[in-house]
This record gives structure tokens, sequence and C-alpha cells, in this order.
């Protein structure tokens, strides 16, 4: 009889092809920031927040910046960080690449900010005092408006 393709498959027969490339791909992430703090040892501090290891293979590294600015800078750099990271535990590192890619480096610094504002926002409290303050103005409001604001006022800690 044929095996059905289209059969669902059990969650332990699709970790087990999954298993392998979820290890490399972590392994790979260690290796990556490895490679990112030896690079923030080989140049300048205000220099490696504008810069990140995004790739090493066949013994080429690619650098991604957030400017052409940076980028230009760095391949001035180019050869000093190529014989700081020989030095330093990458003997085999024959060439590196350096990329402008701006939009990593917005993403990251939304998830930084959005990171921030969550836990700034869990730190805001409502005070007994603004919940009082809320129950009174709910006497005088039209119904809809009135249950938001005991819900609301609910929301003091007491």
């Amino acid at each position: 009889m044929a095996k059905d393709r289209y059969a669902p498959k059990t969650l332990d027969d699709l970790m087990a092809g999954m298993s392998n490339k979820i290890t490399s791909y972590a392994g790979k992430n260690q290796k990556l920031s490895h490679f990112q703090v030896l690079l923030e040892e080989s140049i300048s501090v205000p220099m490696a927040k504008k810069c990140r290891v995004s790739n090493y293979r066949d013994a080429i590294m690619v650098i991604e910046t957030d400017s052409a600015a940076v980028a230009m800078r760095l391949n001035y750099m180019k050869m000093s960080i190529l014989s700081d990271l020989r030095k330093n535990g990458l003997p085999e590192l024959s060439q590196i690449k350096v990329q402008t890619n701006p939009q990593a480096f917005t993403n990251r610094a939304i998830a930084s900010k959005q990171k921030e504002n969550n836990a700034h926002k869990k730190d805001l409290v409502l005070s007994e005092d603004t919940a009082n303050s809320l129950l009174d103005i709910a006497k005088n409001a039209p119904p809809s408006l009135r249950e938001k604001l005991e819900k609301l006022a609910r929301h003091s800690k007491k």
C-alpha cells in the first residue's frame, strides 16, 4: 500500500526532520555572536554599535553596517581588522566584505524601543485617587461610558 503524502504527520515526525536544522542554526548563531565579540574588540565601541557580523562562510566574513559612511570607514580599516581577527581566533579568515543594510538596524532599534515601552508600561499604575475620580465621573456618565470608566477604575492597585 502506498503512503499517503497528504496524511497528517505527528509532531515527532516533523521535529525529527527539523532538529538537525534547528541545531545547525543555533550553532551558526553562536558562532556569529562570537565573531561579533571579536569584531567589537578590534574596532572602537561607537563603530561596533553601527555594524554587525551577518554571515561567515568559506573563510569570508560579511559585516553589515547601518550607513554608507560607516561602510566606507570599515573598508579603510579592513586590513587592520582582518589582521586583528586572525590574531584573536580566526586564522583561516581570508576576506572581509562590508555591506550596507540600514533596514536591519532600524528593525533592531524599533524592537528595542518596543521592549523599553513594554517595560515602562508595566511600571505605570493607576493610583487610588485617580480611580476614585473616575468612579465619581462615572456616576453622571451615560451607561456605556460608565461601564468603561468603572472597568478602568478597577485596575488601580489598592
